[in-house]
């Protein structure tokens, strides 16, 4: 069902001569970019009416519901339009790989390394969770998965070492620290059945 500000946001879409606007496809819990594809007004009225991306397949001339036949399908959380109404980007949540290769974004070739910065959580989470899944041998993360207890010890023993280094060492040595205090509380995060994203809903929620 449409909201105002959905309405909103159709009434404003300036689409080109062929009836169609970009859609810029983005993570909700990650702000990862999966893919970049097209609308046109019936597509946009379909993710309205079903919560799910539609599209406009300009190779196939015809409307695409994303992950109808892959079953990855993309259930959209918000709809939000650029400055100049000429570019829609959908936030979704993905149920499988964006990409047809399988990959999980379409953007998965070029200049890859180093990865930015808005990268380095979600997919250290999702290797968290395989790790959690597969269970591999000789694993420190499937160790301290194990012995929940520790987990907690080591988060507390990390937040004491990055305090430390706050008072008493480098830059360096509070970015090494502080490193180390992530990566533990994403195990003991993932130990819970919990992400990053349930914490960060707490925090947009405190904003004032």
């Amino acid at each position: 069902m449409s909201t105002p500000s959905q309405d909103h946001i159709a009434e404003q879409i300036a689409y080109d001569r062929d009836g169609l606007v970009p859609c810029v496809v983005q993570d909700w819990s990650t702000g990862e970019v999966l893919m970049l594809a097209y609308m046109n007004e019936p597509a946009l009225q379909r993710t309205r009416d079903t919560g799910e991306l539609h599209l406009w397949s300009r190779s196939r001339g015809e409307q695409w519901h994303k992950g109808a036949t892959s079953g990855n399908v993309q259930a959209v959380r918000a709809l939000r339009l650029d400055c100049d109404g000429d570019t829609v980007l959908a936030l979704v949540e993905p149920a499988g790989p964006a990409c047809h290769t399988g990959e999980r974004s379409c953007f998965h070739r070029g200049e890859l390394e180093p990865g930015a910065p808005c990268e380095t959580l979600p997919a250290l989470e999702r290797t968290l969770a395989e790790r959690a899944r597969e269970r591999p041998g000789g694993s420190y993360t499937v160790e301290l998965l194990e012995n929940p207890s520790r987990i907690g010890e080591k988060v507390m023993e990390e937040a004491e070492e990055v305090a430390r280094a706050a008072r008493e060492e480098s830059d360096e040595r509070v970015d090494e620290e502080a490193a180390d205090v992530l990566y533990h509380l994403l195990v003991l995060l993932r130990s819970r059945g919990r992400s990053l994203a349930d914490a960060e809903r707490v925090l947009d929620g405190r904003r004032s």
